[in-house]
C-alpha cells in the first residue's frame, strides 16, 4: 500500500512539476488514490476480523467522501497499479472488477466499466502505461494492451493490441506509436 501510494505521489510530481506536499494538498485525483490504496489494503490484506468490520465500514464512508468531493470512483476491490495519473477533477468510474495496470493515465470523464452478452459479459483489463483521454468509454471483457493511447471520447469494445493508438466511436487504431511521448515519468533513483 506505502510503496504503491509513493509511486502514485512521485507520478504526480513527475508530471505536475510541483512539491509532494502541494500534490498532496491540492489534487483531487491523490485523494482519491489515498483512499482507494487504504480501502484495498484493508479488503485484500487485514485479517483480523473485529478490526476488519471496523475499519472497512470507516472505508464505506471515506470512499463515500472522496466520491462526492472528486467525482471520482475507485472500488476497493478493483486492481490498480502503481503510479496512477488522475490530472482532472470527476467523473471518472471503474468497475469492480476492472484491472488497471501500472503507470496509466485516466483523463477526466473516463468509464471503465462491464458490459457484453453471453460469453463476453466481463470487465476490461488495462495494460501498463495506457493513456486515457477525457470521455473515454473502455466497456467489456476486453484486454487493452501495454503503451496504448485512447483518443478523447473514444468508445473501446474490442481488444487493442500493445502500442496502438485508437480513436472515434467505436474506436478504430489509427497507428501503433503508442502513448510514450503523452507519459512523464519520476526519474529513478
Amino acid at each position: 500500500m506505502i510503496d504503491a501510494f509513493r509511486a502514485d505521489i512521485d507520478r504526480y510530481v513527475a508530471m505536475d512539476e510541483r512539491s509532494w506536499l502541494i500534490s498532496i494538498l491540492t489534487r483531487q485525483g491523490l485523494w482519491a488514490l489515498a483512499e482507494y490504496r487504504f480501502s484495498h489494503w484493508v479488503y485484500t490484506e487485514l485479517h483480523l476480523p473485529a478490526i476488519r468490520q471496523i475499519l472497512l465500514l470507516f472505508c464505506v464512508v471515506w470512499h463515500k467522501l472522496i466520491e462526492i468531493t472528486t467525482g471520482i470512483d475507485l472500488p476497493k476491490q478493483t486492481d490498480i497499479g502503481k503510479g496512477l495519473y488522475i490530472p482532472h477533477f470527476g467523473g471518472i468510474f471503474v468497475h469492480y472488477n476492472a484491472k488497471i495496470g501500472e503507470y496509466c493515465t485516466l483523463g477526466q470523464d473516463v468509464t471503465i466499466g462491464w458490459g457484453g452478452r453471453g460469453n463476453d459479459k466481463g470487465c476490461p483489463q488495462i495494460g501498463n502505461r495506457v493513456c486515457i483521454g477525457a470521455g473515454a468509454k473502455i466497456i467489456g471483457s476486453i484486454k487493452v494492451g501495454d503503451d496504448v493511447a485512447i483518443g478523447v471520447n473514444a468508445v473501446v469494445t474490442k481488444d487493442l493490441p500493445n502500442n496502438a493508438v485508437a480513436v472515434g466511436v467505436p474506436a478504430k487504431i489509427v497507428s501503433y506509436k503508442g502513448c510514450e511521448d503523452l507519459m512523464i515519468y519520476p526519474k529513478e533513483s
